[in-house]
Order: C-alpha cells, then sequence, then structure tokens
C-alpha cells in the first residue's frame, strides 16, 4: 500500500436538512474531471476508485475537521457518516457532534466551503491529455476519510511521482527534477499521447494529429 496522500475538492460542503440533526455535506470527489495542476502533471478520478472501499461498507471511514485527528466529526461505523458514489463522485453527510457546533456554524456562515478527502492508492495509471500534459488516473484505492476544510493549499504529489517513477524504472529525484521543469511526459515513453476524455478536442479533430506526430518527434529525440 501507498503512502496516504488528500485532494480537496472546491465549493462543495454545505448545511444540509437532516431533522434536528446539524449535518453538512458535499462532494469530497469528482470523477473524471481534471485536477488542476499538481506540479507537472494533473489527476482524475476514475468512477470504480472507491469500489472497494464501498463493497467493504467504508470500514473505518471517518469524518474530520481539516483531517485533523483531534476534530472527530462523524464516522461510518456509528451511522454518522453516510456515504455514496454517483455518477458525479464521492458523496458524503455527517452528522455534527454538539461538541463540534463551531464547525457546523462556520460551514453554514460560508467560511468554510471546500472538502477534502484522504486515501491510499491500490492502482494508478499514467498517460497523456490531448493537449500533451502528463495526467495521473487514480484506478483503485482505500478511503481514509473526508473532511470539511478551510485551507485548501495543502499539495501532497511526492507519492504520485513516486509512483511515475517505478513505472518508468527512474530515480525518484530526477522525476521530482523533471516535474519541477514540466517535463514529466519524457518519463511516459507513448509516442503519442493518450486522449482522456473530458480534456480537449476528440480523437478525430485535425489539430490532434499534429500534436500526436509532434509528441512521437519529441520522444524521439529524447531517448
Amino acid at each position: 500500500m501507498t503512502e496516504q496522500e488528500r485532494r480537496f475538492t472546491r465549493g462543495l460542503v454545505e448545511v444540509r436538512a437532516a431533522g434536528d440533526s446539524r449535518t453538512i455535506g458535499g462532494y469530497a470527489a469528482k470523477f473524471n474531471s481534471l485536477s488542476r495542476n499538481l506540479g507537472g502533471f494533473v489527476e482524475r478520478i476514475d468512477p470504480g476508485f472507491f469500489a472497494k472501499s464501498e463493497g467493504d461498507g467504508w470500514p473505518r471511514a471517518m469524518a474530520r475537521y481539516n483531517h485533523d485527528s483531534n476534530m472527530l466529526l462523524g464516522t461510518t461505523r456509528a451511522g454518522t457518516l453516510r456515504l455514496q458514489t454517483d455518477g458525479t463522485g464521492l458523496d458524503y453527510s455527517v452528522d455534527v457532534p454538539a461538541a463540534r457546533a463551531d464547525v457546523y456554524e462556520l460551514v453554514q456562515r460560508g467560511d468554510v466551503s471546500e472538502s477534502s478527502f484522504a486515501f491510499f492508492t491500490f492502482e494508478d495509471d499514467w498517460a497523456m491529455t490531448d493537449d500533451g500534459f502528463p495526467v495521473r488516473t487514480l484506478l483503485s484505492g482505500q478511503l481514509v476519510d473526508v473532511a470539511p476544510v478551510n485551507d485548501p493549499a495543502y499539495l501532497d504529489t511526492s507519492t504520485g511521482l513516486r509512483s511515475l517513477a517505478q513505472r518508468a524504472g527512474a530515480d525518484l529525484a530526477e522525476v521530482r527534477a523533471a516535474a519541477d521543469a514540466g517535463e514529466l511526459k519524457r518519463f511516459l515513453g507513448a509516442p503519442a499521447p493518450t486522449v482522456i476524455p473530458g480534456s480537449g478536442q476528440g480523437d478525430t479533430h485535425p489539430l490532434l494529429a499534429v500534436r500526436q506526430r509532434r509528441a512521437e518527434l519529441m520522444n524521439r529525440r529524447t531517448f
């Protein structure tokens, strides 16, 4: 199992009506949507990424404010955290305890409006968008927690880069240097970019043939 990673989803936590409970929730992750630049590559989450966790009943999954172990909001084991996947992504609802009423109020006022999830990756894949940019696809993994967050600046890309280094048989330091220089695609070893749905024009667009030919020539010069 790899090291734990975290990713953020913007603008997707809100107060939800649930009787007398202080309930908040939203999408902790969205499927098939390219992330922002994570430092030389982008990511997408495959709809099957959470299949094992969901099939196992979301074992030991928690909701924690800012991923803080001292700020527990709910658990699947107690039924105070409810998780489900749909065509959009991973949706969560959590009944905030009275001791964390301040978190509920922060969400209610709009001070906290973003979500995050922590996870372990079992399987991923590397390819390129139709614009020739490296993309990592998260294929399967295990959910650790979901979290309303007030600071989405946390970027943890070391595990992703380690995955690419292992795939390419390269030194991690070399891959990190290439990421800083925007040159990760040379480790993918593909003669033409793989088209990722939703990332740009379709594979019949005339510009794509030009991009593919350019990528092929660049790879020939690199290796």
